[in-house]
């Protein structure tokens, strides 16, 4: 159907609803007098989105330009009002257009290949196909490709959908740039680009707390248990100290700060079984990389993924003091490290008479997060094993042997204790002496430590794991790692006045140069004691001999020199397995001649077998259930405190 004029009735609707808008006009009119001298034909480029309307005329046929009766009139900049009303005419049609390829287009195709093009062209209307093409068809065809997005349809031979003819196409292409040129962006690969959309205001911030209030009170354990604390870096610790604690961080599981550090995520921990491991997995028969089993690599990787654990090992002479220090925060859990070691071995030379109220208070002291491994005796040598409570099952049998080194005498004050146990595929020797004392039986020691190594008869029952290298001479050739702490008594070999020069002049870091005349260092230097032992770097005031609950050395009437008695010594049967984090004393604690002393070690710890006697989760129960009511008690009395003081106070009137 034609017009008076000549032209198709569906191009001259859409040339004039492309041309409705004001700016057209203004920028229409701008250019009138150079369209009408050139001849308009397919010869130039297809015009590009984001070019000016004025150019786009130009490739108007010429039959068109004739058509349209402009006036001559002074080119004048466009107003922003009749801008404002053009835009929010195309705004319209295409905000119309963007809401329905959102609600057809599919979320999970990231090609874009699926039926939401296609709704998106059946839903784009197309003039009915009636009048021919012109010669420029292939021109425009090429260039509606690459500009609107109701041409993504064509077929290759060159026929659109809906067979529109070339004025009409034409029209539509001056419609999409005005569009694009308005929103500053156009149409690139044939898909459209849709401009990001901002909020009208700043979104409010999130709340990291994401989890449910019964979720929080049920996962709260007691406050000063915060042996799990997380630091992105740490310098006394491992990374990873346990499963819930590398698995919540390296999830990136949210988790509320009114739990403790530990157990904070909605999900469990534990790693789920399948019920075919459960029928065919057998602990008896397990191999060292085999998948499942209790002592092997995987199961390593999971507790210590950089197979590190952390050890406190302490040494400390009570002088047989019935009174204990009524706090051993200070003692067991220094503040410098940030985190809580996973294993933790006291050994006590001249111990108080009561024992059990001992070992009370260490379970005390280190919370429900630690139980007691094992304990043993020799006399007055006591040794304490606190392991954390989730990794006993990694434990074989334990088990201890003594030495006498003073017959004599009735009550066994000198003399060795050793306790031994395989973790993992790891096998531990923790060995306490209290050795002869005096300042000059520098050769007494010395046949004290070569008893020891020869009489102290372990392992009984669980295995060597790497025999080839044992001796039979010596116990601390058959185990992997051995740790040798106590009152060595050895002495410093210099007057009193001199060592109290030293001190005076010197801080309490810098203690070279009484080492120089420290016994023990120059023996171990020659190799005539603790072969193959080594021993961190001393920083810390000699903890031998103090007037009791004072910090002043020996003022009685024999003087004695201070010395470095208490020591912490190790060796390895692999090179740079134990390495020395911190080795220190404990002024605080002044009920004893001896100050505590302390080291804090990080070790290597290795896959093993099954096939060895297991611990089977055994530990002191009844221990562990009086220390924490303890415990508790402390706490609840501590609160009421505040009110009891508050109800106390008394109000005078004058």
């Amino acid at each position: 159907m034609s017009t008076p004029n000549g032209f198709p009735q569906h191009s001259r609707l859409c040339l004039t609803r492309s041309m409705e808008g004001g700016a057209v006009q203004d920028l229409q009119a701008k250019k009138a007098g150079k369209a009408a001298k050139k001849e308009a034909g397919c010869d130039g480029a297809p015009p590009k989105i984001g070019t000016p309307i004025s150019e786009t005329l130009k490739l108007l046929p010429e039959e068109l330009k004739a058509n349209m009766k402009i006036k001559s009139i002074t080119p004048r900049p466009p107003r922003k009002p009749r801008l404002e009303r053009a835009a929010s005419l195309d705004e319209k049609s295409w905000r119309k257009w963007r809401r329905f390829r959102t609600s057809q287009e599919s979320l999970t195709d990231p090609n874009e290949t699926s039926s939401s093009n296609g709704s998106l062209q059946e839903a784009s209307p197309s003039p009915p196909s009636r009048a021919r093409a012109s010669p420029c068809n292939p021109c425009c065809l090429q260039d509606s490709l690459h500009s609107s997005p109701d041409a993504l349809e064509a077929s290759p031979g060159g026929k659109s959908r809906g067979g529109a003819s070339d004025l009409g196409k034409r029209a539509s292409e001056i419609s999409s740039a005005f569009g694009g040129l308005l929103r500053g962006k156009g149409f690139a690969g044939g898909k459209p680009r849709l401009s990001q959309i901002m909020p009208a205001r700043p979104l409010p911030p999130m709340e990291l707390n994401v989890a449910s209030h019964s979720l929080r009170t049920a996962n709260r354990i007691d406050s000063d248990c915060l042996d799990y604390r997380h630091y992105s870096q740490h310098k006394f610790g491992r990374v990873s100290s346990s499963l819930s604690d590398s698995r919540l961080q390296g999830n990136g599981t949210l988790y509320d700060n009114c739990s403790t550090d530990s157990m904070k995520s909605t999900f469990s921990v534990l790693t789920p079984i399948r019920a075919k491991d459960v029928r065919s997995r057998s602990y008896l028969e397990g191999s060292l990389l085999a998948s499942g089993a209790l002592m092997g690599a995987e199961e390593l990787s999971r507790y210590f993924p950089d197979r590190n654990m952390g050890i406190f090992v302490a040494t400390w002479n009570m002088q047989g003091q019935k009174e204990l220090p009524g706090n051993l925060d200070d003692f067991l859990l220094p503040t410098d490290p940030d985190f809580a070691q996973d294993m933790y071995v006291i050994g006590v030379q001249e111990g108080c008479p009561d024992r059990r109220e001992w070992e009370i208070r260490l379970q005390e002291t280190l919370g429900p997060h630690y139980v007691l491994l094992h304990s043993a005796a020799h006399g007055v040598l006591y040794m304490s094993v606190f392991i954390r409570r989730d990794l006993i099952w990694f434990c074989s049998e334990v088990e201890y042997a003594t030495v006498t080194t003073r017959i004599v005498s009735q009550i066994k004050t000198k003399g060795a204790l050793g306790i031994c146990f395989t973790f993992f595929g790891t096998s531990f020797l923790f060995i306490t002496s209290h050795f002869t004392s005096g300042d000059s039986k520098v050769n007494e020691r010395k046949l004290d430590y070569n008893k020891t190594i020869q009489a102290l008869t372990l392992p009984k029952n669980v295995p060597d794991t790497n025999p080839y290298r044992s001796s039979s001479s010596d116990v601390t050739t058959r185990f992997d790692e051995v740790f040798w702490f106590g009152d060595f008594n050895f002495r410093l070999n210099k007057d009193r006045e001199t060592v109290d020069s030293i001190l005076s002049q010197n801080p309490d870091t810098d203690v070279s140069k009484l080492l120089v005349y420290d016994q023990l260092t120059s023996e171990m230097s020659r190799g005539s004691i603790f072969k193959g032992f080594q021993e961190a770097d001393i920083h810390f005031r000699p903890s031998y001999k103090f007037d009791i609950g004072k910090d002043s050395y020996d003022t009685t009437s024999k003087q004695r020199t201070p010395s470095y008695t208490d020591r912490v010594v190790f060796r390895s049967r692999y090179k740079d397995d134990i390495q020395a984090v911190k080795y220190s004393s404990c002024p605080v604690i002044k009920t004893s001649d001896h100050r505590p002393v302390f080291a804090l070690f990080r070790v290597k710890v290795r896959p093993g077998r099954d096939n060895i006697p297991l611990a089977a989760g055994q530990f002191d129960r009844d221990l562990y259930l009086i220390g924490i009511r303890r415990r508790a008690t402390r706490e609840l009395l501590k609160r009421r405190e505040p009110k009891d003081q508050r109800s106390s106070s008394i109000c005078s009137i004058s």
